[in-house]
């Protein structure tokens, strides 16, 4: 059965030191495009990551970063390609913008994020397509005076095939992208779900990080990584029992129980994750071998998408 969720009002964004040195930006209520960022100032400038969706937000972002130092942003990076994250670049007038080699196709060919009838209508402001300058391939080091800031590909198509962490190993902190989510449901719809199973099994766990800032949600410990891993292995074991029995995702998606997933926001996420699980099962095939990730039909996903919601457009409230 389809799942409503009453999304609050949104509070406005709010600063956090997460570490000595370390600021994180937290968006309530972290649902469809309102996502997190954070800033480190060092003293000739501060290296930023993320932008926001829309004009306000990311000028609300940056009046943030001004009341805690008036150096200009230097750097600015981009944890992957999603408008969410990147919508706002040119705001960022003076910095150089830093990415994953796959994030700067991706982002052109995605475009600027616009009012489609998907989503609920959102002013997203006077924005321009501003793409990464500065690519990598595996890894890149930020220094932030003498803070060390490593930027590490996640090797594999997860949440998207672009995703970057910034780790901050003396502090223990990670920004951690859309790899992970606190308390709204992750989306692999652009990625692949066995590949972020994978992902924080082998990559982020091991990292070993005391504080994680989620690309939605609020800051959270290591434990945030199992949750995210629970409802990975429950998309994927959904899928393999709806698949062999015939349903579509739809259907798989109308017809499971969502259990405790339910209380977290967008939980009409279900259909395109299976959409993409879908996928990926039948990549896993061996007439399938090579094709990475497999295909999956975007529109006719976020159209179902929709469909579970019932009919109504997803409620996004940037």
């Amino acid at each position: 059965m389809s799942t409503s969720h009453d999304h609050p009002v949104t509070a406005p964004g709010r600063v956090e030191e997460v570490a000595e040195g370390v600021f994180a930006y937290i968006q309530p209520d972290g649902s469809w495009m309102i996502n997190n960022t954070g800033f480190l100032p060092a003293r000739d400038g501060v290296t930023a990551i993320d932008a926001c969706s829309t004009q306000r937000r990311t000028r609300d972002f940056l009046e943030t970063i001004r009341a805690v130092t008036k150096l200009p942003v230097r750097t600015l990076v981009n944890t992957h390609h999603h408008p969410d994250h990147t919508a706002g670049n040119g705001l960022f007038t003076q910095a150089t913008i830093v990415a994953h080699d796959n994030a700067r196709p991706e982002m052109r060919l995605l475009g600027l994020p616009r009012n489609t009838g998907i989503w609920t209508d959102v002013n997203y402001g006077d924005l321009q397509l501003t793409l990464p300058f500065l690519t990598f391939a595996d890894r890149l080091t930020l220094w932030v005076d003498e803070l060390r800031c490593e930027l590490l590909f996640a090797g594999q198509p997860a949440h998207t095939n672009n995703d970057i962490v910034a780790w901050i190993p003396e502090r223990s902190v990670l920004f951690a992208g859309d790899l992970l989510f606190n308390g709204g449901t992750p989306l692999l719809l652009s990625g692949s779900v066995t590949g972020a199973a994978e992902v924080l099994e082998n990559f982020v766990r091991p990292l070993g990080a005391r504080t994680i800032v989620p690309g939605h949600g609020p800051v959270a410990g290591p434990e945030i990584i199992d949750e995210v891993l629970g409802y990975l292995r429950f998309v994927r074991e959904t899928a393999v029992r709806a698949r062999a029995a015939g349903l579509t995702p739809l259907e798989a998606g109308r017809e499971c129980d969502l259990g405790r997933y339910a209380e977290w926001s967008d939980p009409e996420r279900i259909v395109g994750n299976l959409h993409r699980a879908y996928a990926d099962l039948a990549a896993a095939e061996p007439e399938q071998a090579g094709d990475a990730g497999g295909a999956v039909d975007m529109l006719g996903a976020l159209a179902d998408m929709v469909t579970y919601n019932g009919g109504r457009p997803l409620t996004c409230l940037a």
